[in-house]
């Protein structure tokens, strides 16, 4: 499966610790054992998540799915947004772009930053980077605050 690249100051999630918890992206191995285990970290107002995928996740021999990287895109943007507003919120719309290839067993980090939207919606964006800090993809998105997405 997938081998988290730990941070040691994980922040912690909304959900964090509930037994319902099994987000495909960012519940613990134990809750979500076929998921990527993703953890959290603040760097000022942006938040990131470094990560090392195997095999499970490839397209290509040896490459990772685009899918898998916007999945993590899209984990890193939308619990940034949470912690921001302090409410879940959904994805109403995102853009990938690749460029460059993600190989499997090499260290990534993804870092992701929100900006001001319209309408309701909150834009972010993000980036994942290789070990040398050279971009492999972005990606763009929106969400929509949602008071009742996660019920208590």
């Amino acid at each position: 499966m997938s081998a988290p690249a730990r941070d040691t100051d994980a922040v912690p999630l909304p959900w964090t610790g509930r037994a319902d918890h099994h987000c495909f992206g960012c519940a613990p191995a134990d809750a979500n054992p076929r998921g990527l285990s993703l953890t959290f970290e603040r760097t000022g107002d942006r938040l990131g998540t470094a990560f090392v995928l195997d095999h499970h996740y490839e397209s290509y021999p040896g490459v990772v799915h685009g899918g898998i990287l916007g999945l993590i895109c899209d984990e890193t943007m939308g619990n940034l947004v949470v912690l921001r507003l302090g409410v879940p919120a959904l994805t109403t719309s995102m853009r990938m772009r690749y460029l460059g290839v993600v190989s499997v067993g090499h260290r990534y980090r993804c870092t992701a930053e929100a900006t001001e939207g319209a309408g309701g919606l909150l834009t972010a964006r993000a980036e994942v980077l290789d070990q040398h800090g050279t971009p492999v993809a972005t990606a763009t998105a929106h969400y929509q605050p949602h008071q009742h997405a996660v019920e208590a």
